[in-house]
């Protein structure tokens, strides 16, 4: 029998309305689970969610289902800003979500809405840095407006979360980020794009003290090869090589990966490979995120047997 774990989810989203603009077009959800997403119309929800609400009471019942005892919540601007939201989300249900504030830094107040997010709590910053940059225009991750930000976050202890383009095209503006504020504690998302080529660059970033990397979206990444995902946990195994199993952490990109995929499904193919032995399974899918993240208080899950089994 497999050893039970506190399972940490260290990249999710929610939102209760999808309706926003992304370089120009339209993003909205149009019921039953579906969204129109850079001019196609996608499966963005499971079907099964008809009025678009992908909210926290939904997740939770996911969550107890597979026996994920809490989660990380970030953000991305294909959802809309949703700070209101996960403020309150995060003031409902403190020992199951560590929810992300982002700031819309294609506004020219960003700055000042960062220092208002940190001023009403937020214990986290996320920057996806991949959606900026554009055909005509770049926002510099390592400019003087943005080392600001990041010497307050330092100053009151709030996790930067950074999402990069694939390979290495913004590793040198995250390595001017660490030089200048060592203290600040960096996630790095989507385990570096990981089936892009140079992926190993953001891994490496890792190597610093203060840098981890979170594996949301692997199975996406991976959907081509589908469950058991076999290159993804082999993918883990090279990054857990060249860092530090203790560096990074599990994260399910839920709900866009669970139209494919069970949530329980995103996690399990780790737990059923040999790749990993019993200790390093452990850190990768909770002690990392919990120490990291300051869940104190995991919540236990009891097994609820199916109906069919």
């Amino acid at each position: 029998m497999e050893e039970y774990i506190k399972i940490i989810d260290a990249h999710s989203h929610l939102w209760l309305h999808q309706d926003t603009m992304v370089e120009g077009q339209c993003i909205k959800e149009m019921g039953n689970g579906r969204s129109m997403f850079f001019g196609e119309e996608v499966q963005m929800l499971p079907p099964f969610i008809i009025d678009g609400k992908n909210s926290a009471e939904i997740f939770l019942s996911n969550m107890n289902y597979a026996r994920v005892s809490a989660a990380v919540v970030t953000q991305e601007f294909i959802d809309g800003l949703q700070n209101d939201y996960l403020e309150e989300v995060g003031r409902l249900y403190p020992d199951r979500f560590f929810v992300f504030g982002m700031p819309d830094f294609r506004q020219e107040d960003w700055l000042e809405q960062a220092f208002q997010l940190m001023g009403r709590g937020f214990k986290g910053i996320k920057i996806p840095a991949a959606r900026m940059i554009g055909k005509d225009s770049r926002i510099w991750l390592n400019s003087p407006q943005m080392m600001k930000m990041y010497h307050e976050m330092e100053r009151r202890g709030v996790l930067l979360h950074v999402e990069l383009t694939e390979g290495d095209k913004q590793v040198g503006e995250v390595e001017d980020i660490i030089t200048e504020c060592p203290r600040l504690r960096i996630i790095i998302g989507h385990f570096g794009m990981v089936t892009r080529e140079g992926w190993l660059y953001q891994i490496r970033l890792a190597r610093h003290k203060r840098v981890f990397v979170e594996c949301g979206g692997i199975t996406w990444l991976f959907n081509d090869e589908f469950y058991p995902f076999p290159s993804a946990v082999q993918a883990i195994r090279e990054a857990a090589d060249e860092v530090g199993i203790d560096k990074l952490m599990w994260g399910s990109d839920y709900p866009r990966t669970i139209t494919a995929i069970t949530y329980k499904m995103s996690y399990d193919f780790v737990l059923k490979s040999e790749l990993l032995d019993a200790h390093e399974k452990r850190l990768f899918l909770s002690d990392n995120a919990r120490k990291l993240f300051g869940f104190n208080n995991l919540i236990d899950l009891p097994y609820i047997k199916n109906m069919s089994e």
